[in-house]
């Protein structure tokens, strides 16, 4: 597809005409996405396809955000370069975030890239705010995508966090913890063991979101046809 420069204002006359009021009230219902800044009703298939269209642009990624509508925001972190985002940039637009959903998009599509993604994994994970939080172990779930030739000991390191948040029930806490051992467990044969042998000690706990992480993690991992990634492929597919 060719890219095709465009001004924010272009962008934003793009935005106003695929909103829909409807699909704001189906979202806020069926998904639970539900933001105080000005929302459009744009699902992220559309989103997608208009950040293809523009193609990586920083500059107006950052333009984009600072209109602080929902969209604008989430089409941000599709277009931004992960190494033109700084450090204070990404600590000033993850206190932003008020949904699973701009906090997995920045998550996946933007700050897994960035040279401070394992820093800020351990950061935010330490602090209060749900989506804050939930952003430093969603970057726990999806590092290894980024980087694939990453040593188990990284992983590793984020167990000692993941034990300690699962007694949070918060719902986007506790989806988050999961994600991220289920996916760690996917990684390779060895890491699928240790997150087992760490879902049975969180199952130890009293807790219910400690209870249903564990159930949720084991169950996954368990089954025979559960897929690998076999990364690093080096030493997993030698």
């Amino acid at each position: 597809m060719e890219i095709i420069k465009m001004t924010k204002e272009e962008v934003l006359n793009r935005l106003e005409a695929l909103s829909n009021p409807e699909k704001v009230v189906f979202k806020a219902k069926k998904f639970g996405v539900q933001t105080a800044s000005k929302t459009l009703g744009i699902y992220q298939k559309d989103l997608k396809l208009l950040a293809k269209e523009i193609g990586k642009n920083t500059e107006l990624g950052i333009a984009l955000f600072d209109t602080e509508i929902y969209e604008a925001r989430i089409l941000c972190s599709k277009i931004c370069k992960p190494k033109e985002v700084t450090e204070k940039m990404m600590d000033t637009w993850v206190e932003t975030f008020d949904t699973w959903e701009i906090c997995d998009s920045f998550c996946m599509e933007l700050f897994k890239f960035s040279p401070y993604a394992i820093e800020k994994a351990f950061a935010w994970s330490d602090r209060e705010e749900e989506f804050v939080k939930r952003a430093g172990i969603v970057l726990m779930a999806v590092y290894g995508f980024a980087d694939k030739n990453a040593e188990n000991a990284v992983f590793e390191s984020f167990f000692p966090v993941l034990i300690h948040e699962a007694q949070d029930d918060r719902i986007y806490v506790k989806k988050a913890v999961s994600w991220a051992l289920r996916n760690i467990g996917k990684r390779n044969s060895d890491l699928r063991e240790k997150v087992m042998r760490v879902a049975d000690e969180i199952a130890a706990e009293t807790s219910d979101s400690a209870r249903w992480i564990a159930k949720d993690v084991l169950r996954e991992l368990k089954k025979e046809n559960v897929k690998s990634l076999d990364y690093p492929r080096e030493i997993y597919r030698a």
